[in-house]
């Protein structure tokens, strides 16, 4: 944080704080009780600092990971890290990124708040919930082709994988498609 957003935020406490809204999230916990999460959103606290302006930043810079989904692409061929950023791979002939739809074999990646790139990478996430992904997953599919990506049930996917097109993987038992494997 700067010098001058310290001492703003310094003088807006020491006039009695910031009083955001509450906002209350009914959420489903992985035992199947229901809670309500209460949460403020910290963008609502931009009314309490002098000219202050927003800041449109675009899709492309912010690649939130709220699932198992995000997660698969986000660590997939489909990006590339370019000074410091993420960067949909020149390689994509399609200029948006697949559908991914993975069931709930593969739970939600946190509970509570979108994980970034760097919260990945930096060990900020579920650890149960990433070992569940990883054990399905060998290694990332290759999903530079794939359009869309549905997955339900206990399906599991080996090493070197490639997706193209629209796949579908079902099984009401076990399912495994085996490494070096392409799929369309």
């Amino acid at each position: 944080m700067s010098l001058t957003a310290k001492i703003a935020l310094k003088k807006i406490m020491d006039k009695g704080g910031m009083e955001l809204e509450v906002i209350a999230n009914p959420k489903t916990i992985d035992d199947g009780r229901s809670i309500i999460q209460l949460e403020t959103a910290a963008g609502a606290a931009i009314r309490h600092f002098n000219n202050a302006r927003g800041v449109n930043v675009p899709r492309s810079r912010f690649l939130p990971v709220k699932n198992c989904s995000d997660l698969l692409l986000i660590k997939s061929d489909l990006y590339t890290l370019q000074d410091s950023r993420l960067v949909l791979s020149e390689d994509r002939l399609f200029g948006t990124t697949p559908v991914v739809k993975l069931d709930d074999h593969f739970k939600k990646v946190i509970s509570s708040a979108s994980v970034t790139h760097a919260h990945i990478h930096t060990g900020i996430y579920n650890d149960v919930q990433i070992r569940n992904f990883q054990t399905r997953f060998k290694s990332i599919p290759n999903v530079l082709d794939l359009d869309h990506l549905t997955v339900s049930g206990n399906v599991y996917f080996g090493r070197n994988v490639t997706l193209r097109g629209t796949v579908i993987g079902e099984s009401t038992e076990y399912l495994v498609f085996p490494a070096d494997l392409a799929i369309e």
